[in-house]
């Protein structure tokens, strides 16, 4: 469970808790004294508890449905197991971005990037870093480079007698 489920989870229990306070008849200000939220969230939770009974405080999702059934979430799962190359892109790196083109031209949906985003992770997809490097990568000219090149590209402190203007010291 990831931590905002866990958060979420936590603010039902406050709600309901909140919820069966109010129809003890315990004072608003008391009720949020106890479960630690303002008066007004307290008010606002009673109006909802007056309008729709405990149903009206249960957990709901938040923002927009991704709009993606059971089907094309799987779908999309088994896509992008097999990989960004079999999926026509150029490296196997998988970014927001292609995830969103991918999505856009198998279902003709379109999604910003926080929102593919939120797609992946009720997935159970979480960034990565890769496992691997690059297949080009020339160990030995890496070598070679940190020993040559960098040594004199590096800057080094000169030798000073005197302190540098930057000095905090009064002298």
């Amino acid at each position: 469970m990831s931590k905002s489920e866990r958060e979420a989870r936590a603010l039902q229990r406050r709600r309901l808790r909140a919820a069966r306070l109010l129809l003890r008849g315990v004072p608003q200000a008391e009720v949020a004294r106890r479960v630690a939220v303002t008066r007004t969230t307290v008010s606002t939770w009673n109006e909802q508890l007056e309008s729709g009974g405990l149903e009206a405080l249960k957990r709901r999702p938040r923002g927009r449905p991704s709009g993606l059934d059971a089907q094309q979430k799987s779908e999309l799962v088994r896509l992008l197991k097999e990989g960004a190359l079999a999926q026509g892109f150029a490296t196997e790196l998988w970014t927001l971005r292609r995830v969103g083109q991918l999505i856009e031209e198998r279902f003709s949906r379109r999604y910003s990037e926080s929102q593919v985003w939120r797609i992946l992770v009720g997935l159970g997809f979480s960034s990565q870093r890769p496992t691997s490097r690059a297949l080009e990568r020339d160990e030995g000219a890496i070598r070679r480079w940190k020993r040559v090149r960098w040594p004199a590209l590096k800057k080094t402190p000169q030798d000073k007698a005197e302190s540098s203007s930057s000095s905090t010291s009064r002298d």
